[in-house]
């Protein structure tokens, strides 16, 4: 094989992992991708540059700087979000809706509060469609009473 199918071997190769990095991303294919598609595009200009030996040397010098701003460009694609778990004890005070009418005493009724349905139970049975409050939570169910 001569020197600028091996460049072109490169790029080629480089591109897929940085096609596969795009597919799948945090696979970090994407720091090797983009060294060798550097590599096989210097190739090109420069044939006598991917046998000599310097070559590894600015590959791996390359590799610094790619990898610094891939680590850097996902810390900015994955920023932290907040927990999307609510706690029971954040319940009370809310309002909710009724889905499933509550019983005093059993945990057969079920409140929509925001997005989420929970278990209730009540001290006055509070049919379906009834707007209500959390006055007490405890676990995954909550007491709740009507709104007047």
């Amino acid at each position: 094989m001569d020197q600028v199918t091996i460049a072109l071997l490169l790029i080629i190769v480089g591109a897929l992992l940085i096609i596969i990095e795009a597919f799948s991303p945090g696979i970090f294919m994407l720091i090797p991708g983009t060294i060798m598609v550097l590599l096989g595009v210097v190739g090109i200009f420069a044939p006598d540059f991917l046998f000599s030996w310097y070559s590894p040397v600015v590959g791996l010098l390359l590799a610094i700087p790619v990898t610094i701003i891939t680590l850097k460009v996902y810390q900015r694609l994955g920023e932290p979000e907040p927990p999307t778990t609510t706690v029971a004890e954040s319940l009370i005070g809310k309002k909710g809706v009724v889905t499933v009418g509550t019983e005093p005493g059993t945990l057969k009724g079920k409140v929509k509060i925001d997005s989420e349905i929970w278990s209730a139970t009540s001290a006055n049975p509070i049919s379906a469609g009834k707007k209500v409050m959390v006055i007490h939570s405890e676990g995954v169910h909550v007491r709740v009473e009507e709104c007047i």
